[in-house]
């Protein structure tokens, strides 16, 4: 069987919407003009980052590194025309740490984005997205 996620994401008025995941977690998503949220592509660039952060956490635990201060700065660029997809992502892994060498963070950070990162993984391949359409209760005057 396989491990289904959903995500129901409702209209906030102009460009701002809230997603609610199947846990009851909120996500503001906004694209409006006065943005008090996120935009979808900056979304898309933090679950890449945080994604790889858990695996990069977790491979140096198993390492006993002790890391002291940890963060990823994601960088996407996105292409002129429609649809505006990324084409490039730099994933940059800025940590310290008690044993940590270069080699090290390395070796981990391509284990996550070549073996453990889901979101990594599905960003570099074919997704089927399958659109359904449901008419929606209609507001009486």
């Amino acid at each position: 069987m396989s491990d289904v996620k959903t995500m129901q994401v409702t209209w906030l008025g102009e460009q701002r919407y809230v997603g609610v995941s199947a846990s009851g977690h909120q996500l503001l998503i906004d694209n409006s003009a006065t943005k008090v949220g996120v935009s979808p592509m900056e979304a898309l660039l933090g679950a890449l980052a945080t994604c790889t952060a858990y695996d990069i956490v977790q491979v140096m635990g198993k390492k006993r590194i002790k890391l002291t201060s940890y963060r990823i700065e994601a960088e996407g660029e996105r292409a002129d025309e429609h649809p505006r997809r990324y084409t490039r992502i730099v994933v940059r892994h800025i940590a310290s740490g008690e044993g940590l060498t270069p080699e090290a963070l390395e070796r981990a950070a391509h284990l996550s984005h070549e073996k453990y990162c889901s979101v990594a993984a599905s960003l570099n391949s074919e997704i089927v997205v399958e659109t359904r359409v449901e008419a929606g209760e209609t507001a009486s005057v």
